[in-house]
């Protein structure tokens, strides 16, 4: 019985497992790298997570939105067209830099909270 759960739970969330373990490698190979702008990166980061609003919205999309893969394409989308609008001027107050930091941020708590639906539903 708990076997036959763990298998299922395990299969709902693949795309949540790699989606941190992503970011976990995106952290090692660009400590390899180029270890300036890995630390600026994740710095920037871990000051985002002490913005609650967008903390608040990582977590109810990660939570609340069925379809996991919609909310990591959506942000994925947002993304690029962030940055396609940087590289045309239409944004000269954001770096790509700061926009990557809010992308791990918002795909990282939403990975968890959608980990945590999907848990909740494991009974002993």
């Amino acid at each position: 019985m708990m076997n036959e759960q763990l298998k299922d739970i395990l299969s709902k969330a693949k795309l949540n497992f790699a989606v941190l373990a992503a970011i976990l490698v995106i952290a090692i190979v660009g400590k390899l790298t180029n270890p300036e702008l890995t630390n600026r990166i994740f710095e920037t980061a871990d000051k985002l997570v002490s913005d609650l609003i967008l903390i608040f919205v990582a977590i109810t999309l990660g939570a609340f939105i069925p379809q996991f893969k919609l909310v990591v394409f959506g942000a994925l989308g947002a993304f690029i067209a962030a940055v396609a609008a940087i590289q045309l001027g239409i944004f000269n107050y954001l770096t790509i830099d700061y926009l990557f930091s809010v992308l791990i941020v918002v795909l990282g708590f939403a990975s968890i909270a959608n980990l945590y639906r999907h848990y909740r539903e494991f009974r002993i």
